[in-house]
């Protein structure tokens, strides 16, 4: 039993993925969604893509993730921010960022999957976990 149970660890840390190379600002605003359903963010505007942003700081949400499991703030910089969030079963990664407005006071978020093309939801809702969490600081 021990050996298959270890046989298993290769399969599984390969569910993690690798980071995808989009991260992070590109002109002023986080990267578009890819045309799989495992993705949302407050910069798109299709119904199966987009997400209002948080109304909160970057202060606030980092109290937040600190709280959530299976959570790694990877980089904080300035008015931005990048977590990733491992599943509890498989260990899939989720790659979500986060940046501030300073002049609306929001915060435009972007959460995807890294490997897969449904998500199920996940995506949409931690986002919206998130947004409870805040509302409930």
């Amino acid at each position: 039993m021990k050996k298959s149970l270890l046989s298993l660890i290769p399969f599984l840390t390969a569910c993690a993925g690798e980071p995808p190379q989009n991260i992070g600002m590109q002109d002023g605003r986080l990267a578009p969604c890819p045309d799989s359903p495992n993705c949302v963010s407050s910069f798109e505007d299709s119904e199966s893509h987009g997400i209002a942003p948080l109304q909160a700081d970057l202060d606030s949400i980092e109290s937040v993730l600190v709280q959530m499991e299976r959570t790694n703030i990877v980089q904080q910089r300035g008015n931005y921010l990048y977590a990733e969030f491992t599943s509890r079963l498989m260990g899939f990664v989720d790659d979500v960022e986060f940046l501030y407005d300073p002049d609306s006071g929001l915060t435009h978020v972007r959460s995807a999957s890294r490997l897969g093309y449904s998500d199920l939801g996940a995506n949409r809702n931690r986002i919206e976990a998130i947004r409870e969490r805040l509302a409930s600081q």
